[in-house]
């Protein structure tokens, strides 16, 4: 089932980023098993998310990886911390979060259009 259709405006006010993860760590505080990321954005900096990938990826396999981020949701509280930005997945046939990657690398900040 699909939403609905939205114009191209509606589309471009998301805003979607490439970033390499930076640092990772354990987030034990969390409701729900997740690590603490952080992703060099290029101009926009390094910002961090509370990413509930841990079915999947240890901090090893995280660093150094380039993800694609949702930069403009504003900034969410997850108990002690503060996540700035939501970094992609799509759930595979067992709902873990496999994360959304890009087939070559892009400089960090660059925009998805």
């Amino acid at each position: 089932m699909s939403n609905p259709n939205i114009s191209f405006d509606d589309f471009q006010k998301v805003d979607l980023r490439a970033g390499t993860i930076v640092r990772v760590e354990a987030f034990p505080e969390a409701r729900k098993p997740a690590w603490k990321v952080w992703v060099d954005l290029g101009d926009l900096g390094v910002k961090a998310s509370s990413a509930q990938i841990t079915d999947l990826y240890t901090a090893e396999d995280l660093l150094g990886r380039q993800v694609v981020c949702v930069v403009n949701l504003g900034p969410r509280r997850i108990g002690p911390f503060t996540s700035e930005v939501l970094v992609t997945g799509f759930p595979d046939e067992q709902g873990r979060v496999v994360l959304t990657a890009l087939e070559r690398k892009v400089p960090n900040g660059q925009r998805l259009f």
